[in-house]
């Protein structure tokens, strides 16, 4: 299934937003890709924190979209094999990542705002070091990319396969929104998508280093993340 569109090149209402998304509603991802890259051209980016769904999301566009913008938000904290998977995706499809990062270094972050503010305050931590330069990156596009799933949380439970992101001033879109955890896996299996080696080592999430545990079993998949804390989201998909 398809969603007709208005012309490329300017800006969409939140009414022709909310019936391309029903359009896309139950169409494969590889489509909204498409149409995606066709709508907004230079001007649309996926964001990828090298989950899996960024993984399928990666493969897809090699197919669909190859020339499609792909950004990460470097932390200066991520995992090893976070980076290593990034090497790894670059040589298997020949994508360029586009890193973004904040301009603090963890040094002069621990000497404005003590050590580990990760512990103390996870909240300011993910504003600084992932979405101010976010709301960064977003300043030069019309729209953007997410591998966010209903599934996921309570907060992306709502969320639209294309849709007005009010926070940032874009549109936004997310083409596993109606997936699940199951068809992702399907698809990395099938397709031999490279994906974080942790994943076989019960990190259902992989975020940065200090704030990422694995999981036990029975436990919610997104438990590992800020662990001890009501937290469960960074701030980018509020």
């Amino acid at each position: 299934m398809t969603a007709t569109a208005p012309p490329p090149g300017r800006d969409l209402r939140v009414e022709e937003l909310r019936a391309i998304s029903e359009g896309f509603e139950g169409a494969s991802p590889e489509a909204v890709l498409y149409w995606a890259a066709g709508e907004f051209g230079e001007e649309v980016a996926l964001a990828t924190g090298f989950g899996a769904e960024g993984c399928v999301l990666i493969d897809m566009l090699a197919r669909v979209a190859p020339r499609l913008r792909v950004f990460y938000l470097d932390t200066d904290l991520l995992f090893p094999e976070t980076y290593q998977l990034a090497a790894r995706l670059n040589v298997r499809y020949g994508v360029r990542f586009e890193r973004r990062a904040t301009r603090l270094t963890l040094d002069a972050q621990a000497e404005a705002y003590g050590e580990r503010l990760w512990e103390r305050d996870p909240e300011e931590c993910c504003r600084l070091r992932k979405v101010e330069p976010l709301r960064e990156m977003l300043k030069g596009l019309r729209a953007w990319v997410t591998a966010i799933r209903r599934e996921q949380t309570p907060a992306r439970a709502r969320a639209e396969v294309v849709e007005r992101d009010a926070k940032f001033g874009l549109v936004k879109i997310n083409p596993l929104a109606g997936w699940s955890e199951r068809d992702v896996w399907t698809y990395v299996v099938e397709h031999d998508v490279p994906y974080n080696p942790l994943h076989d080592l019960s990190y259902a999430s992989v975020g940065c280093v200090p704030c990422t545990t694995p999981v036990r079993i029975g436990e919610d998949p997104r438990a590992g993340r800020w662990r001890g804390t009501a937290k469960t989201e960074c701030g980018l998909h509020r």
